[in-house]
């Protein structure tokens, strides 16, 4: 495979933004992966090959029936979310067959996880991979999945947070232990490393607001944004949370799960984003790749 970085991403897409100046986004794209839609290999290789930049997947261990949660969406929750794959799998089969192609969570339950253990699969992808992968975190909606894994609804940030840090010091160059409220490790041989120093890129997912912005400046590299409505706003907010952390340079933002148009990009580009996740639609291989054929022409 040949080595990509954050540096030299997969492929940019480019356009002329308002200001009148040539600018370039990479554009990727996410789905719900399950075992009734098209596969992962295949659709990686059709993204590839069209030029898209990522692959970022979603995830749901499983759907209590209770349902008493209501869906982020709305109405009734589509079969799809009762039968994804597992993301860290998916984008494992994507890798094979891919080069250039950027692989990415939208997003991984943090929550739900080991960190120990998803701490090693992240590192092993993104070393076999050879540098392509992205992190993005969320703290979930359904309250039955969250706790049929142990997770108190109330405190699941924080201990999102804590785990992130277990994760940094098992990604870190020599035995670093972290000791937390909700989750700890001790100093440990910890390989394989990520191909990036400290581990790979990490996008948080959720709402705006000052919880969220902190949270990013603490353990993150920026923000996926849902729709990516109201940015205007909130991307300022965002940097100057950023700043007031003292960390360097400017976020990330990544709007994801966007249903494209010219103007929507234009003004995602003029707002500082340099990635995009389109949403692919939940179907069959014909459904998947019919949605592809329209959206290149973004590319």
């Amino acid at each position: 495979m040949r080595r990509v970085t954050r540096e030299s991403p997969a492929k940019d897409m480019e356009f002329t933004g308002r200001r009148g100046h040539s600018v370039r986004m990479r554009i990727s794209t996410t789905i719900l992966l399950t075992d009734e839609s098209i596969r992962p290999a295949r659709l990686a290789r059709e993204l590839e090959q069209r030029g898209f930049g990522g692959l970022y997947l979603p995830e749901h261990t499983h759907i209590p029936v209770s349902r008493e949660t209501p869906p982020p969406m709305g109405g009734e929750l589509p079969r799809s979310y009762t039968r994804t794959l597992d993301p860290l799998v998916g984008l494992a089969v994507a890798a094979t067959v891919t080069e250039r192609l950027a692989l990415g969570t939208s997003v991984t339950l943090v929550a739900q996880r080991d960190p120990i253990v998803l701490a090693k699969e992240l590192a092993t992808l993104d070393l076999l991979s050879e540098g392509r992968v992205t992190l993005g975190v969320g703290f979930g909606w359904n309250v039955e999945e969250a706790a049929d894994h142990g997770v108190e609804w109330r405190t699941r940030r924080a201990l999102v947070k804590d785990r992130m840090a277990v994760m940094r010091a098992l990604w870190s160059e020599g035995p670093t232990g972290h000791e937390g409220r909700f989750a700890s490790v001790s100093p440990s041989h910890a390989h394989p490393k990520p191909v990036r120093p400290g581990g790979p890129r990490v996008l948080v997912g959720g709402g705006a607001g000052p919880r969220l912005f902190a949270d990013i400046a603490a353990y993150a590299d920026g923000w996926m944004p849902v729709g990516g409505g109201g940015l205007t706003d909130t991307a300022p907010r965002l940097r100057a949370a950023w700043q007031e952390a003292g960390r360097k340079g400017t976020p990330d933002l990544v709007p994801a799960f966007v249903v494209p148009s010219p103007g929507k990009l234009a003004h995602y580009r003029d707002l500082g984003a340099e990635e995009v996740i389109l949403q692919l639609p939940d179907g069959d291989e014909a459904t998947v790749l019919r949605a592809l054929d329209d959206y290149a022409r973004y590319l």
